[in-house]
């Protein structure tokens, strides 16, 4: 029985090791080819700092292309995304070389390229190099007779004899043995070496985040204070005007009343039609405040009401969506609700699709996706900037796929804070 549970566990370990070599190889293989690509980078790096300073930002540019792609690889790998943070290369020359001098992610990213030239192109060697000895020396058996008797098999001994020959299968269980142990490891000193180097720093990281939030304020604030102006204009140049106008009908009622009882009843009901209008679009502001639709059926409700009031032909589909708070639902709605505005107006769509999820992180994720002509452009356009303020003002993030030719990607992530 002590034999059979020492086998399984055996079993058990040797898959869980096939399995763990099967995906850190592929990993590592590339890393070799990184590993190598950096080793010929950094001569040219030193040698831009040391006498080429004016190009200091362009090969700064290119260093930073080339840190993110291994950032992408290795949060791809690890399910992780390892972040950055760098500060923009603009204005004249000499701020731009500045700005490289002073960055600590430049000088981490330098530190990374000497780093991975070296471990990457080892590491990577390593690995390939044990699966492909075990591979060559169970094959030997097979063909060590017909090489010169000058010129044997050497790896690692030389074979001159079928019994030095049947030995080597031993071999190839050893080198097998030696994969399933270092390679996982291999794999885990790389990542962790990377991520180190390629995360920014930590005071790097707080500055971020202060900025971040400093943007947030601002940008609620700015959203905030639109609003009003909004509400103020709404309610003074549409509700303010008719309540004026039923007052003034009222009054003329009024006079008429005295003057001619059966002719006033026109004037009451002329007025009190005005007063029903007013109500009504006094009702519609009291709507873009906050939907009443939301809290009756929920975003997924009321999205799919706006999606049926779309002059596009659209669908909404869902995944795991839960219940946000209020102010995260009336942002989501409101986003939606432009997004839809600006694939009838702008788009030439002739399909649309609206796509709400939850994810295990508590973060509402909306995509909003038509089949128009795309080029769409953030920095163009008043309503995809109140979009993207609308989202700040919630600590948010916003991504717009819009190549020329379409389709068009509009993807909104809101944390919901549960």
């Amino acid at each position: 029985m002590v034999v059979s549970v020492g086998q399984r566990r055996l079993r058990a370990w040797v898959a869980g090791a096939f399995a763990d070599v099967r995906r850190a190889l592929p990993f590592l293989a590339v890393g070799l080819l990184t590993g190598f690509m950096s080793l010929l980078l950094v001569p040219v790096a030193v040698l831009v700092l040391l006498i080429g300073w004016p190009a200091l930002p362009a090969a700064a540019r290119r260093l930073r292309r080339w840190a993110g792609l291994e950032r992408r690889r290795l949060g791809g790998f690890t399910g992780t995304p390892v972040a950055q943070h760098y500060p923009p290369l603009d204005g004249p020359l000499p701020d731009q070389i500045r700005a490289v001098l002073t960055d600590p992610s430049a000088r981490r990213d330098l530190a990374w390229l000497a780093v991975h030239g070296l471990t990457g192109t080892v590491l990577g060697l390593i690995a390939i190099g044990l699966p492909l000895g075990a591979i060559s020396a169970m094959l030997v058996p097979f063909y060590w007779w017909a090489l010169p008797a000058d010129r044997p098999v050497t790896s690692p001994y030389p074979v001159t004899s079928w019994g030095r020959a049947l030995a080597m299968p031993l071999i190839a269980l050893g080198y097998a043995a030696l994969t399933l142990l270092l390679v996982p490891r291999l794999v885990r000193w790389q990542t962790t070496w990377s991520r180190a180097l390629l995360s920014p720093a930590a005071g790097v990281r707080l500055r971020a985040q202060v900025a971040e939030l400093t943007a947030s304020r601002a940008a609620a604030l700015e959203v905030h204070g639109t609003e009003l102006r909004r509400i103020e204009r709404d309610l003074h140049d549409g509700t303010q005007n008719r309540l004026v106008g039923v007052v003034l009908q009222l009054g003329i009622a009024e006079r008429a009343l005295r003057r001619d009882p059966d002719a006033a009843l026109p004037l009451v009901l002329r007025a009190q039609n005005a007063a029903t209008d007013a109500l009504a679009e006094l009702r519609d502001v009291v709507r873009t405040i906050y939907p009443p639709v939301l809290a009756e059926l929920g975003l997924d409700g009321a999205v799919a009401a706006l999606v049926a009031r779309c002059p596009v032909p659209a669908t909404v589909a869902t995944n795991g969506l839960r219940r946000a708070p209020a102010a995260v639902e009336a942002a989501a709605y409101f986003v939606i609700a432009e997004a839809l505005t600006n694939v009838a107006r702008h788009s030439r769509a002739q399909r649309a699709e609206v796509r709400l999820s939850t994810r295990p992180d508590q973060t509402l994720v909306i995509e909003v996706l038509d089949d128009g002509h795309g080029g769409a452009d953030q920095a163009a356009g008043s309503g995809l900037l109140g979009i993207r303020r609308r989202i700040a003002a919630l600590g948010g993030r916003i991504e717009l796929a819009s190549p020329p030719g379409g389709p068009t990607v509009l993807r909104v992530e809101l944390p919901c804070g549960f």
